[in-house]
């Protein structure tokens, strides 16, 4: 199990970044068209805000799941009992959003979103034929207008030596979405893990953009591509005094798209926030 780097300009960069995605659920991408400026101005400014008490003024709603996510209200991965050790930010294109914030965050929303319908077509074209046949609709189609993709905003603060025993940034966990968007962070961390059990470090490179499958896609595909554990580690050393931003474009379908003989885009989402204990 090997997570590719695959470079986003080569002749073959859509069939290597399928391979890899059907393999270990992950790939890298380098030479993306994602603008490493914009990608650093908004760690900058997010984290600002994520030290500054205008947070408060935006605490989340339960219902529309909008705005500032606390500590003490962040998620507890599935399958285990210590919440991580973030705080965070829901972006929708119909949210709140401070207004200082709203010009940058919504270009990366745009531009993140460009890309990942273009990833998609990638997916679908080197799925095999019975795997395609599965797909209720084309997958960039499932992502067309939908007002359901997410961007968060992650916040792992400097740790303290105060925190829960076991707690770490990010339980092992597996997303919930199609696909994951991820500029690589501006500190170390992220893992996933192998079918052996074993953790690797994921290729995190400063301007690489990470990519992975999450359990809308996987179930949609009848499990050709895996949504694969990962996590976040928390940092030893020098590193512990370190805030970690990290950006994530949660890429969903529309509400009513259906994944599977079981499950639309809103009754499985449903499921999983409420396992997650963010939702009642």
């Amino acid at each position: 199990m090997q997570v590719l780097v695959v470079d986003y300009t080569a002749k073959d960069a859509a069939e290597k970044f399928v391979q890899s995605l059907h393999e270990t659920g992950f790939a890298v991408l380098v030479n993306h068209p994602i603008k490493q400026s914009l990608v650093e101005s908004i760690y900058k400014n997010w984290q600002e805000f994520f030290l500054s008490e205008e947070k408060h003024a935006f605490a989340f709603d339960p219902v529309k799941q909008d705005g500032y996510f606390s500590s003490e209200i962040s998620e507890t991965a599935k399958g285990h009992s210590k919440k991580d050790i973030k705080e965070y930010f829901h972006v929708y294109p119909w949210g709140r959003i401070p207004a200082q914030l709203n010009d940058e965050i919504f270009e990366y929303y745009r531009l993140a979103s460009e890309l990942a319908a273009e990833l998609l077509d990638w997916v679908e074209e080197y799925s095999p034929a019975d795997i395609a046949d599965k797909y209720s609709e084309t997958l960039s189609n499932m992502i067309k207008e939908t007002p359901n993709t997410l961007l968060r905003i992650l916040h792992y603060p400097p740790l303290t030596g105060n925190e829960e025993a076991g707690a770490v940034r990010a339980a092992s966990h597996e997303d919930i979405n199609l696909l994951t968007i991820l500029p690589a962070a501006n500190e170390p961390g992220l893992q996933v893990q192998r079918q052996n059990g074993e953790w690797i470090d994921v290729p995190s490179d400063f301007g690489n953009l990470i990519i992975n499958i999450g359990d809308m896609l996987q179930e949609t595909s009848a499990g050709y591509f895996p949504s694969t554990s990962h996590r976040v580690i928390n940092p030893t050393g020098k590193g512990s005094d370190k805030s970690r931003i990290s950006l994530p474009l949660f890429l969903h379908p529309r509400s009513e798209v259906v994944l599977s003989d079981k499950h639309t885009q809103a009754s499985y989402l449903l499921e999983r926030l409420r396992e997650l204990g963010v939702k009642v």
